[in-house]
């Protein structure tokens, strides 16, 4: 293949964020529940020809090029600044003339598995240009082993197993680090009673979820009761949603998640974020979260229908972002 265009689904999670950790599951199993949004990064790469100039340097020798928030032209993968690039081209084993493109619906640093996300759709593309067809697992698993191992981030493996499969899922990580990946009963209908009770509200901040995650991972023997908490409540959700869909219930898992969740870092809650939690509850709210790591990006609240533009009118000041149920995981567009 000379052309291919990949995308893959940015991902809110429910409850369990956090026990996706290694520094957690290694010692008692993780859990998350999660479900995958109609808001995508996508991966575009073009193998360079010789009568494209760019493909080549002064002394006839091709390059790769390299396109996202800044440009990059190297002569070979070991140049290229872009970590996850670098690494997926070496996990891959791929060093051609190509050009790599990406673009996304949301910037990064939101809350919502971008790199994550990133990083599936940009390893499904590189297979596909070598005429591989991997398997979700497969992309969950490499995309979590550049991550974690190869670059040392102090992430979990949720956003790549999220983004890979797509849907409603319980996932779990196992202490051998297996996952499982188990799909909630009745997806779409599921789907079609819980989004329309869900919002997301930008909060006008970005941050870098290493800073948060870090502090996370130093202070888990404190908060490995908290994490214990959080993974039941995983499970727990995924009992409530095999009996169908309670937007007072659902609320419920959301705002004990956010209490456990606030205490597990310094920086994952802030004075304005605690007053906007508070304002949603006042107006309707029936409880919520920040997405992610925490410390900024998306306010996820559980809001039913008839009480949405209350809340939508109390935190004026904040960002909707309109979403909806993406069903699939990474997929081809074009190849």
């Amino acid at each position: 293949m000379d052309f291919v265009v990949t995308r893959a689904p940015f991902r809110i999670s429910f409850a369990g964020g956090g026990t996706d950790l290694p520094s957690f599951y290694q010692q008692d199993h993780g859990a998350v529940v999660s479900a995958t949004i109609d808001k995508y990064v996508y991966v575009t790469i073009n193998k360079c020809r010789p009568l494209f100039a760019h493909g080549i340097d002064d002394k006839g020798r091709y390059r790769i090029r390299l396109s996202y928030s800044a440009t990059e032209n190297v002569q070979s993968v070991d140049e290229l600044e872009h970590p996850i690039v670098r690494e997926a081209l070496k996990l891959v084993d791929l060093d051609i003339p190509m050009d790599i493109g990406t673009m996304a619906d949301v910037p990064a640093g939101n809350g919502l598995g971008s790199s994550g996300s990133f990083c599936v759709a940009l390893l499904h593309a590189l297979h596909l240009l070598k005429g591989e067809t991997p398997s979700p697992d497969q992309l969950a698993a490499e995309a979590a082993e550049i991550e974690i191992n190869r670059l040392g981030r102090p992430v979990g493996k949720q956003d790549h197993y999220a983004a890979a499969f797509g849907g409603l899922n319980l996932i779990k990580f196992r202490a051998d680090e297996n996952v499982e990946v188990h799909p909630l009963e009745r997806q779409a209908d599921l789907a079609s009673n819980l989004f329309p009770n869900l919002m997301l509200l930008h909060t006008g901040t970005s941050r870098d979820s290493s800073t948060v995650l870090s502090e996370q991972r130093d202070n888990v023997s404190r908060i490995t009761g908290d994490l214990i908490e959080m993974r039941d409540q995983a499970h727990y959700a995924e009992r409530l949603f095999s009996d169908g869909y309670c937007p007072q219930q659902f609320g419920e898992v959301l705002h004990e998640n956010w209490v456990r969740k606030r205490g597990l870092a310094s920086n994952i809650s802030s004075t304005d974020i605690d007053k906007w939690y508070e304002t949603a509850m006042q107006f309707g709210a029936l409880g919520g979260k920040i997405c992610g790591a925490g410390g900024g990006g998306f306010l996820l609240l559980c809001v039913e229908p008839d009480r949405r533009q209350e809340v939508r009118k109390a935190l004026s000041n904040l960002t909707e972002l309109p979403f909806g149920y993406e069903p699939l995981g990474s997929r081809a567009l074009l190849s």
